[in-house]
């Protein structure tokens, strides 16, 4: 039996990782790596124990991006079914309730650049290369791409990197907005394993509401005020307000790991 196209493991207590595993393809994401990552994903979201996730590649490289022969001669019926597939996995990472962590290793190219920008904190390193090749391929940005880069960066520039096509490095990346943090080239996957373990210490109920807000903002302040109620009033009722004020009264940091969610 050939090696699985994804591997997945627990680094660290609390933390999942899946690492995308075709290193002679520089880890191109095709059916089958979108395909497995949605199966572990369905199963790192359902256990309850998994505070966060670490997206990755193996062999010090993210992904080169699309596997791009698996999109040559398909049928519009062809190319329409491969984009809800890829909006799948799009929609199961937006909407993660743990705090999902991409580590940004070498190369990290289009639809690998698209699922990091899905997911809550990138780590790249001073030589990572981050590249939009859609423009130079005929096709335009997607994995929510047109909407995420954006919100990262600004329209002004998200429109000169995507046009421009040129690559991004680590240490501009971060410089932008564009990855949250930089580590050394040799250490961007421990460092990303390091952020997922501290953000798993997070109070989960709490975060999964922030993060649908921020995902999908208000359009006004009208329309904000009430989701703000409605989300506070459920916080305000949970385990992990009862230990959050314990700790602030007692003057320790708080401990919501092993709480019950809601």
């Amino acid at each position: 039996m050939s090696d699985p196209v994804v591997h997945f493991d627990r680094p660290a207590p609390h933390v999942a990782r899946l690492r995308i595993n075709r290193p002679d393809k520089r880890n191109a994401i095709d059916y089958d790596v979108r395909e497995q990552i949605t199966n572990h994903m369905r199963t790192v979201l359902g256990d309850r124990d998994t505070r966060a996730l670490v997206l990755g590649g193996v062999g010090g490289v993210f992904s080169a991006g699309g596997d791009v022969h698996s999109m040559v001669g398909l049928s519009e019926m062809q190319a329409r079914e491969r984009m809800q597939h890829i909006h799948v996995l799009c929609r199961m990472v937006a909407a993660a309730g743990i705090p999902v962590v991409s580590a940004m290793e070498g190369i990290a190219a289009g639809a690998a650049v698209g699922l990091a920008l899905l997911g809550d904190h990138i780590v790249a390193g001073p030589g990572t290369k981050i590249l939009f090749p859609f423009l130079k391929l005929g096709l335009v940005p997607d994995w929510g791409q047109l909407l995420t880069l954006p919100r990262r960066v600004g329209i002004a520039r998200a429109r000169r990197i995507l046009t421009s096509g040129e690559p991004v490095p680590g240490e501009e990346a971060q410089r932008i907005g564009l990855v949250d943090s930089l580590a050394p080239d040799a250490e961007v996957m421990a460092s990303a394993i390091q952020k997922a373990g501290e953000l798993a210490a997070v109070p989960l109920e709490a975060f999964g509401r922030m993060k649908r807000r921020l995902n999908d903002v208000s359009l006004s302040l009208a329309e904000e005020l009430p989701r703000e109620e409605a989300d506070q009033a459920v916080c305000l009722l949970t385990d992990d307000f009862s230990e959050g004020f314990s700790a602030f009264r007692e003057k320790r940091a708080p401990n919501f790991i092993g709480r019950r969610k809601g």
